[in-house]
């Protein structure tokens, strides 16, 4: 099992995610427990992007339920109609937010989080299993790359699944 991640000294977010993606890969490969899994997955966005937070909330009853994470405690539950977590869960599709403060209805969990990007997880019935939640600190932090980038995180994710 890997302990350390092999990053190139560079800003750009593409270069970065084109080397973190396979690393993940081979982080998860054998291992069969989700919760462990997603718990290093979100390790491993945290030290490579700096996110302020960045985490998992899964499909529980009729509602998201806060999974693995790295940053500060979060909201516990989230109801499907509900902040950006629940949009995407809803639409099943990515959100990207510059300005949390701009999105109705946004949960403000943290006062600190300026913008944020959600991708659905699908399950192999295509229904949406869980989302991939990152915060940023910063306004209008997320772009296409990180879409793409994350996009390609939750692809393994679902192999998982």
């Amino acid at each position: 099992m890997a302990e350390t991640l092999y990053l190139p000294a560079t800003t750009d977010c593409a270069l970065l995610y084109d080397s973190l993606v396979p690393q993940i890969a081979a982080l998860i490969e054998g291992e069969n427990d989700l919760i462990a899994n997603l718990a290093n997955i979100s390790a491993a966005l945290r030290e490579a992007f700096g996110f302020f937070w960045v985490g998992f909330y899964l499909k529980k009853d009729q509602q998201l339920v806060l999974g693995p994470f790295q940053g500060p405690i979060a909201c516990t539950r989230i109801q499907f109609d509900k902040g950006v977590c629940g949009a995407c869960y809803t639409r099943k599709e990515t959100i990207i937010v510059p300005d949390v403060e701009q999105f109705p209805g946004h949960i403000a969990c943290s006062s600190a989080s300026k913008s944020e990007i959600v991708l659905p997880v699908f399950a192999p019935d295509g229904s949406v299993a869980m989302v991939l939640d990152v915060d940023s600190d910063q306004l209008d932090d997320f772009s296409t790359v990180d879409a793409q980038g994350l996009g390609a995180v939750v692809k393994l994710v679902e192999g998982l699944l």
